[in-house]
């Protein structure tokens, strides 16, 4: 058990700016992509002032690592906040295949899971390598969650595992300068609330739980706690894979919970009577709260990127959210932006 008398005093890692960029596209999520096309997202978003980057080994089992580090090697290592994650280590395989997997195209890589010490750091040896640059700001322990079916009944070892191995060696790494901060990158509120317990973590990725279509979870049960610790969030899947920028998916199994679409065509109707667009709202909604330190949609073209990182910037209506708040679309205390 993790005591708070001497936690709430450190000044944890935050990333500068809220406005991110996501990898899962760069790593050929849903469908193939470019090497050339992913290169000029990853461009376009710094030059439109992204400067917050997340990506993951196992975003195409190595390919999102690869492509963004092609563009940010060449620039200064001070003047952006990178992530990735560790819990799965790539080993060398032929053009591996994966049942109904995320990741199009050919992968030349499969994977293992490792939440040990020594998996952490040849996790984090190996990422340095693929992204070609010097160092890491923030690690996330990836996918530990009990909704990951890959591991099936193991989720109750992994995270012991996790406990005696990951999770004091990022905090060894933190005290040493390696890192700036770590956390966990996970789907689901409960590991994020058991970590708080037996752990002293900096920063969460909490994906697929805060946006315009499912908020409640984070916003009731996460954010009083991290908030009592000077702990941040950022908020991965703002647009639920697409799904509040026109895509015809909802997140990542491929189905469509009940009532996802109806609450989609409501929000429609009142982002139309403002003259709002979706896509943008989203993301505003997701950087409002105090907790949140980052958003981090994802692009892989130029274009998404560019208008992933307007959207942050732009003024939308006070009434457009009092319309929200009113037609019990978003919770009642929710933080909406604030200019």
């Amino acid at each position: 058990m993790v005591t708070t008398e001497n936690l709430i005093q450190r000044k944890r890692f935050r990333p500068a700016d809220k406005a991110g960029f996501g990898g899962v596209a760069l790593g050929n999520g849903f469908q193939h992509n470019a090497d050339l096309e992913c290169l000029q997202a990853v461009e376009a978003a710094w030059n439109a002032g992204i400067r917050l980057f997340d990506t993951s080994p196992w975003y195409g089992l190595g390919i999102s690592e690869r492509r963004m580090g092609l563009f940010l090697k060449d620039q200064p290592r001070d003047s952006f906040t990178l992530s990735t994650k560790v819990g799965r280590l790539m080993l060398p395989h032929e053009d591996f295949k994966m049942e109904q997997s995320l990741w199009k195209g050919k992968l030349n890589f499969a994977y293992k899971y490792d939440y040990s010490a020594a998996g952490v750091r040849r996790s984090i040896e190996e990422s340095l390598q693929r992204l070609g640059l010097s160092s890491i700001d923030v690690v996330y322990i990836h996918d530990l969650s009990p909704d990951n079916g890959d591991m099936k009944d193991s989720y109750a070892y992994y995270f012991e595992q996790a406990v005696n191995g990951a999770m004091p060696e990022l905090t060894r790494m933190r005290e040493e300068g390696i890192i700036k901060g770590w956390g966990l990158g996970v789907n689901t509120v409960e590991p994020i609330l058991q970590t708080l317990e037996v752990a002293d973590p900096d920063i969460f990725l909490s994906a697929c739980q805060y946006s315009l279509i499912k908020h409640d979870e984070d916003l009731n049960q996460v954010f009083p706690k991290v908030a009592e610790r000077g702990i941040s969030i950022v908020v991965g899947a703002p647009l639920c894979a697409g799904f509040l920028s026109g895509k015809d998916r909802y997140l990542y199994d491929g189905t469509f919970p009940a009532g996802v679409k109806e609450k989609l065509n409501a929000l429609q109707r009142v982002a139309k009577n403002h003259a709002v667009e979706l896509r943008t709202a989203a993301l505003q909604f997701a950087a409002a709260p105090d907790e949140v330190s980052g958003v981090i949609p994802g692009a892989h073209t130029a274009d998404q990127a560019v208008q992933n990182a307007h959207a942050f910037m732009t003024k939308l209506p006070t009434d457009f959210w009092k319309e929200l708040r009113h037609e019990k679309l978003i919770a009642a205390h929710a933080p909406v932006p604030d200019k």
